[in-house]
């Protein structure tokens, strides 16, 4: 039988999915076509990418069985964090072991929507493996798109304490803020923070005495100094990469400073603190420098390690 049917989807498709295209059993056990899991299949030329392999999950469990964690939020729409493994939720037993797949078994499952586990119950639950820098990223995701509050998070993570990763998340609430407008904004606030330096405003307007709305993304309002994150569309996109040109002669112009931090530079966080550090000197800053401590090293560690060691889980 010939795997190229038009028919069936591309991907992974059920047992089900074949008879409805005409495709009997005894077909597939021919060579156009491999078994991935039971009742699931592909065409033997299909390459299984990640998101097969999550779709391909799906199929397989029964319904009961949820996304949730880091996989319910990239269903969301959320382009960070590993696909593999798919982590899915399910109540009560259900003894199934598949490859690419993990399975948390509890007694009661969170608050679902319409589309299956709650978005703040999926980030209580990706709290318990994530290190505190993802968490940090992730959780500013979730507030900035309106998928959560950190009010909702708190009451659950609070009601439902006994749930894996809500102290966790009690913990990393402090530190979250959904004004950052980007997971790089979000990466470069918390290293700022973590090194110890003055936590700067996020996303708030530059007073240039009103000829135009000038936003910065992290803004030391005392010393009139912005931290610009600068992704590589502001190089890219010919429009982004005047307007930018545009605003930073404003800021020179109303005597603001201003420093521009690269994607490259985060590949080194401690040299794009530093950088930040001095314009906040040259700007007349007395307070401490950064510093790569215990408090630094903890926002690469996953964040259960951390409240092992401080064994602080409430919120602020």
């Amino acid at each position: 039988m010939s795997d190229t049917r038009p028919d069936l989807p591309e991907g992974p498709f059920t047992r089900a999915m074949a008879r409805e295209a005409g495709i009997s059993d005894r077909m597939l056990q021919g060579r156009g076509y491999v078994r991935i899991y039971p009742r699931v299949w592909r065409r033997a030329a299909h390459v299984m990418s990640d998101e097969c392999w999550r779709k391909a999950a799906l199929l397989a469990l029964p319904d009961r069985a949820l996304l949730t964690g880091i996989s319910r939020i990239q269903e969301l729409g959320l382009e960070y964090g590993p696909r593999l493994p798919v982590r899915c939720v399910v109540e009560g037993s259900l003894h199934l072991a598949f490859e690419h797949v993990f399975l948390h078994r509890t007694k009661r499952l969170p608050p679902l929507d319409e589309a299956g586990v709650i978005p703040a119950a999926a980030f209580i639950f990706y709290c318990a493996q994530a290190r505190v820098i993802d968490a940090i990223k992730v959780g500013d995701w979730l507030l900035h798109n309106n998928f959560m509050t950190k009010a909702e998070l708190i009451e659950l993570a609070t009601a439902e304490s006994w749930r894996p990763g809500a102290d966790e998340a009690l913990w990393v609430v402090n530190h979250l803020d959904g004004r950052s407008a980007s997971l790089k904004e979000s990466e470069l606030r918390a290293v700022l923070e973590f090194s110890g330096l003055p936590q700067p405003e996020v996303n708030v307007q530059v007073n240039v005495r009103a000829e135009r709305v000038v936003i910065g993304d992290l803004v030391y309002a005392e010393w009139g100094l912005v931290v610009e994150y600068e992704g590589r569309h502001h190089q890219e996109v010919r429009a982004q990469y005047r307007s930018d040109i545009a605003r930073f002669a404003l800021l020179r112009k109303h005597a603001h400073r201003y420093v521009q931090i690269t994607s490259e530079d985060l590949d080194k966080p401690r040299q794009a603190v530093r950088a930040v550090y001095k314009e906040l000197v040259d700007a007349g800053y007395q307070g401490p420098a950064p510093r790569f401590g215990e408090q630094w090293r903890a926002l690469f560690a996953q964040v259960s390690i951390v409240l092992a060691a401080t064994g602080d889980s409430r919120i602020a």
